[in-house]
């Protein structure tokens, strides 16, 4: 009896020792301290150590350290990110523009009419300035002509095979590799303190979501952008789904907005854009109680990527730049908080 006794004794002392252990560690997605995850001197090495970093870490810290009276849950904990010059390049054109123009040289033989219709006519010859300022409807235009009628298949195969042979003009580089490391980082440092992260880009949302998982780890169910209209039908080798051309609805400006709160139902507490359409998505992201986070991406650096803001055709950063201080958004400043630009 008394062994008996003994062995219950001992095994019970054991199994609190193991629950008190095990009660020590830091819940995940709730740290008790700055970082449960990479220590930040890691997990944002391509950042400098500059005011915006630390402004990084501390909003982080606060949102996510147990006790703190700025604690958030981690299913509140969205982040919203802009793709094109927010997590790569965007000049000297939008990718997804180059796509659309290639598209629109395979197709012109079959109409001839657009030799002498803008957008079209621009495009062909190679002026997307003139293409996408002829009218406020340009784009849409452009891309229902050049993507619709095809299946979200042959899409998503078009797209790749284009990735795959187009370079940037000035670098000479892939456009999948002109990504911007520390915003890779970022998203990393967030995932890892319980953050889900969502690309609301102005871009297709089908072209996106080609890379969005490869280059930035995030899945295609977390891409917010323009869509076509779709329908589901017999297609030639079984049932598809086809983009029909017609723009079911944009996602610029206040657009990126709508369509956060269509697709996720939660108001984000951090965002992070680089023009002037994101103004309303950092703008309402901020607007929210608790801690919240607003950054945007200034291009500051010719020598390592590009210069522009308040005068650039693509990316245009203005009025943010005069009122950034006030609403108290973080303005990244490439050339300074950077030590990296692209991967290596």
């Amino acid at each position: 009896m008394l062994r008996r006794w003994l062995l219950a004794f001992w095994f019970a002392v054991a199994c609190s020792a193991v629950f008190s252990a095990v009660a020590t560690l830091p819940a995940c997605g709730t740290c008790r301290s700055a970082s449960c995850a990479t220590p930040a001197d890691v997990a944002l090495a391509s950042w400098n150590d500059t005011p915006t970093r630390h402004a990084i870490e501390d909003f982080v810290r606060r949102v996510t350290a147990r006790g703190s009276p700025e604690h958030v849950a981690p299913a509140e904990r969205i982040a919203v990110i802009d793709n094109d010059g927010t997590l790569w390049t965007e000049q000297p054109e939008y990718p997804q523009v180059l796509f659309m123009m290639d598209r629109a040289r395979e197709l012109a033989p079959g109409n001839p009419g657009w030799n002498d219709t803008e957008p079209f006519r621009s495009m062909l010859a190679g002026d997307p300035a003139s293409a996408f300022q002829s009218s406020p409807d340009a784009f849409k235009i452009a891309l229902e002509a050049t993507f619709g009628g095809m299946t979200v298949d042959e899409f998503h195969a078009r797209s790749r095979q284009w990735l795959a042979g187009s370079r940037n003009s000035k670098w000479g580089r892939f456009h999948g590799e002109l990504v911007f490391q520390p915003m890779i980082e970022l998203l990393d440092y967030l995932r890892g303190h319980g953050f889900k992260v969502f690309i609301v880009t102005g871009g297709d949302t089908e072209f996106t979501r080609v890379f969005a998982e490869e280059l930035y780890g995030v899945p295609p169910e977390q891409v917010i952008g323009t869509s076509m209209t779709m329908i589901y039908q017999q297609g030639e080798h079984g049932p598809e789904v086809y983009r029909r051309p017609l723009r079911e609805y944009g996602n610029d400006r206040e657009e990126k907005v709508v369509g956060i709160q269509r697709q996720i139902g939660r108001r984000p507490i951090l965002a992070v854009g680089n023009s002037q359409g994101d103004r309303a998505m950092v703008e309402w992201t901020t607007a929210g109680a608790g801690a919240r986070l607003g950054m945007f991406v200034h291009h500051t650096d010719a020598e390592r990527e590009w210069a522009y803001d308040r005068a650039s055709r693509i990316g245009r950063l203005d009025g943010v730049l005069d009122e950034a201080a006030s609403r108290g958004w973080v303005i990244i400043d490439m050339k300074g908080d950077w030590a990296t630009v692209f991967p290596k």
